[in-house]
């Protein structure tokens, strides 16, 4: 072999190398990960629970129209609360090589896993309005001010009967609903109500008659208003003889909708008989529409408009290395971490300002609320 041919077998063996190692990518489980730069040509993909709450519907319209807006395709799937239907959804958006997550889970518990081969390929990930738990790739945390909401729902309990600075005629009746034990937003609802309203059932200014005040005893599987209706249905018969129920903490309108069901079968809904206070959260159109109606009293607002909006500030920013805006990084620990979050503010809303705060903001169409 001449010196020429050999200097020329060494630059193509270098070459080849230096091609080599850059494919390898280093990764730390041995795979590649992707470079992931923001705008036009990056993917995104976001993990709805379910179609059964119009909420969600909205929350999924909305991302997928602010991402479009910045350049970005997306990949929107609902799992159907179904938990293995969502995880393998995440699984496939990963295989596919999406550039970022945004994940609203189903349970809060069973992602570990797929999050793990996420963060494996480099992809970050958005928890989105409910916290994701014991795993440490999480990245970011958008939703809403969670114990604010049900301080809300518990001060207009207590301002619709009357009871600051020891007023009201009292004492009143009041059973308490939580949601799905198996999402970390229940236990912030409910932490706020509660706070707010355990001086009062203290003084027995109000009474749970049936006796169920702990968490474990008043949550509602998956959110569900058939089973809201049916434990309504047994607190009635069980607690409730020629005593009246007053007010009724419900987290959620879609299981306001089957506790005021129970309630109607059970007399309610009459001159003689009103049906109690009754909140709820989400301003669903079913609920403002019972709202106006006089059936359903409050329910809790959260502009999903604006939660979308965050969420795809946080993953443009990620996506571009940079570090997205947040507002409190103390509080929402998963259990692995304490998840940099931002949150928005809910707004109480009932008969006296759904206008306002919903029709006139368009958050709601006056068309649909007839």
């Amino acid at each position: 072999m001449t010196m020429r041919t050999s200097r020329a077998a060494l630059t193509v063996v270098v070459a080849s190398l230096a091609l080599s190692l850059t494919a390898c990518g280093q990764s730390g489980e041995g795979g590649s990960k992707k470079e992931r730069t923001g705008g036009e040509g990056s993917t995104v993909g976001i993990a709805m629970p379910t179609k059964s709450s119009e909420r969600w519907i909205a929350d999924g319209r909305n991302m997928v129209a602010e991402f479009e807006k910045l350049g970005y395709k997306t990949d929107l799937q609902y799992g159907e609360d179904d938990v293995d239907q969502q995880v393998s959804q995440i699984e496939n958006m990963i295989t596919k090589g999406v550039d970022v997550l945004v994940v609203a889970s189903i349970d809060g518990r069973a992602l570990g896993d797929v999050l793990g081969q996420a963060a494996d390929q480099g992809i970050k990930v958005i928890s989105y309005d409910r916290l994701i738990l014991g795993t440490p790739n999480v990245d970011y945390y958008a939703s809403f001010d969670n114990e604010k909401v049900g301080v809300l729902q518990a001060t207009y309990i207590i301002d619709k009967l009357g009871l600051k600075d020891g007023g009201g005629e009292g004492p009143f009746n009041i059973e308490l609903f939580a949601g799905s034990p198996d999402d970390n937003n229940t236990r912030y609802f409910f932490q706020g109500a509660w706070k707010t309203l355990k001086p009062y059932i203290d003084k027995k200014q109000l009474v749970v008659r049936s006796g169920q005040r702990q968490l474990d005893q008043i949550t509602t599987l998956r959110w569900d208003g058939g089973t809201a209706q049916r434990r309504m249905d047994d607190l009635l018969t069980k607690s409730y003889g020629s005593e009246d129920v007053d007010a009724v903490l419900s987290p959620y309108d879609g299981i306001s909708i089957g506790i005021l069901s129970a309630l109607k079968s059970d007399g309610y809904g009459t001159s003689a008989k009103p049906y109690p206070v009754v909140t709820g959260q989400d301003a669903e159109v079913a609920s403002v529409k019972s709202i106006v109606a006089g059936r359903q009293t409050q329910t809790v607002y959260k502009d999903t408009r604006a939660l979308a909006k965050q969420a795809v500030q946080m993953a443009d920013a990620v996506l571009n290395d940079k570090k997205p805006e947040v507002n409190d990084d103390t509080t929402y620990d998963n259990e692995k971490k304490v998840v940099p979050a931002f949150l928005l503010d809910p707004v109480s809303v009932d008969k006296a300002n759904y206008q306002s705060v919903l029709v006139d903001s368009g958050y709601i169409k006056a068309s649909d609320l007839k």
